[in-house]
């Protein structure tokens, strides 16, 4: 059985924490924990050891993509410890919408975007803030990414993006098999509302990009759009339906269940926080913790957007910023949507989860240690009511976390040099839907598995130095 370290010490806030704006760490996720625990308490003693010729991994980082990369691993055969400063699925993987998006292949980097952004971000409707301060150390990043917003570099990313998120559904179900977690996940429909056909008609450069990915939307619209999702008020006049979807009942507590699966299939999860790697020979031996060192024969750096500091010790210079994402927990809900809805003039989604209904999106910009904004939250508020006039709700839990975006929208997935090190990172705001599949390809790498799939676009050493 596997072994839980280190427990009692609950992690930091994502944001500085005040009587009215908090991070929440559910305190049913800490229970699984604690099951955990007490399941795997037999193995404690046995901590550092090699049994037989199982390679030892160390996994760094208990996100989605860390926990699915652990889970593969262990199926391999490997002996794993999954490492995190905070509770599994607390950061990135916590605050997301929930949706298993495989349709989200259109990066934010469309043509025109940079001509579009100043009047975006004086718009307070729509869902862009700046945290104008932080503008000028952004820069040199703002430079690169805008670079990419063109044609030639959209299709490209589009085409690279599939592969990892097209199949979600399927992964999140192979990677649950067998597993309790699997309770977490609903095969549902998505779908995105329009002010009007006209609306629709033009997005007409993402929906032509959807449907080169296999992506057709059924169009609802009248008595059809009433009857599909009769919460949609009178503001809401064309809904593209897309089935083969999903959504996940609660983010967080998903993938705590992973962790603790993990854990009880013989993987460790130690609550610690990683300082250093040591390097011999070009190759790592051990990570250094805070609570000792651990040696391995692999390691996984999936830590999100504070992956940075780490790869950098390994020769990465990853241009990457943190895309703050907000979310409202709304609670003792009325006159919600029965499937995930994209509203397309406030760019959130309204995701109906097991504790309520959750409205998600917003991107902002403003780095790392700046506490949330308010007005992001209000205007998900006001974006809400005018989607769902129905919509009546007893408590909300607003949220801020930090998504990775790397400047060319697309993750980092494979070896730095021959380190050993693996990345498993970058994913900006689709993490949740390609973490399995990130996981899977991940573990592959490290066991002599290999996929069949073409990696070369997510390949960690486009950043070397």
């Amino acid at each position: 059985m596997g072994a839980v370290h280190g427990f009692e010490h609950v992690g930091p806030s994502l944001i500085p924490q005040s009587a009215d704006l908090r991070v929440h760490v559910c305190g049913a996720h800490a229970r699984v924990f604690q099951i955990a625990v007490a399941l795997n308490l037999c193995r404690m003693t046995c901590k550092g050891k090699r049994k037989g010729p199982m390679r030892k991994v160390i996994v760094i980082g208990a996100g989605i993509n860390g926990v699915s990369a652990a889970i593969w691993l262990r199926r391999m055969g490997a002996d794993v410890t999954l490492v995190d400063k905070g509770l599994p699925g607390q950061g990135a993987s916590f605050g997301n919408a929930g949706v298993l998006a495989a349709s989200a292949v259109v990066p934010l980097t469309t043509p025109g975007l940079m001509t579009k952004a100043p009047g975006m971000l004086l718009d307070s409707d729509f869902p862009l803030f700046m945290r104008w301060g932080y503008l000028p150390r952004m820069v040199p990043w703002l430079l690169r990414y805008a670079a990419h917003a063109n044609d030639r570099d959209t299709r490209r990313i589009a085409a690279a993006l599939l592969p990892v998120i097209g199949d979600t559904l399927d992964q999140h179900l192979a990677l649950t098999e067998g597993l309790p977690s699997r309770r977490f996940i609903a095969p549902s429909d998505y779908t995105f509302a329009y002010a009007s056909r006209a609306a629709f008609q033009a997005d007409r450069y993402t929906w032509d990009l959807r449907r080169s990915a296999g992506f057709e939307p059924k169009l609802l619209e009248g008595d059809a759009l009433r009857a599909y999702e009769p919460t949609l008020g009178s503001a809401i006049r064309c809904l593209g339906v897309l089935g083969g979807h999903g959504h996940i009942l609660d983010p967080g507590g998903y993938v705590a269940a992973l962790a603790a699966d993990f854990a009880a299939m013989g993987g460790t999860v130690m609550q610690t926080e990683v300082q250093d790697v040591t390097l011999e020979a070009g190759q790592i031996t051990e990570v250094l913790t805070s609570q000792g060192t651990l040696p391995c024969d692999a390691a996984v750096l999936s830590a999100g957007v504070w992956s940075g500091p780490l790869a950098r010790r390994l020769g990465l210079r990853v241009p990457m910023e943190s895309e703050r994402g907000y979310h409202l927990m709304l609670r003792g809900v009325s006159g919600g949507p029965k499937v995930p809805v994209m509203v397309e003039s406030g760019k959130f989604v309204a995701t109906p989860m097991a504790e309520g209904l959750r409205l998600a999106g917003i991107v902002e910009f403003g780095g790392l240690r700046a506490s949330a904004s308010r007005a992001p939250l209000e205007l998900l508020r006001r974006q809400a009511r005018r989607a769902f006039p129905g919509l009546t709700w007893q408590s909300e839990e607003p949220w801020m976390g930090h998504r990775p975006a790397p400047s060319d929208s697309l993750p980092l997935v494979g070896e730095i040099g021959k380190t050993g090190v693996f990345t498993a990172f970058g994913h900006h705001h689709i993490g949740l839907t390609g973490g399995p599949k990130t996981g899977r390809w991940v573990a592959g790498l490290i066991a002599g598995q290999p996929t069949n799939a073409d990696l070369a676009p997510y390949d960690p050493n486009r950043f070397r130095r």
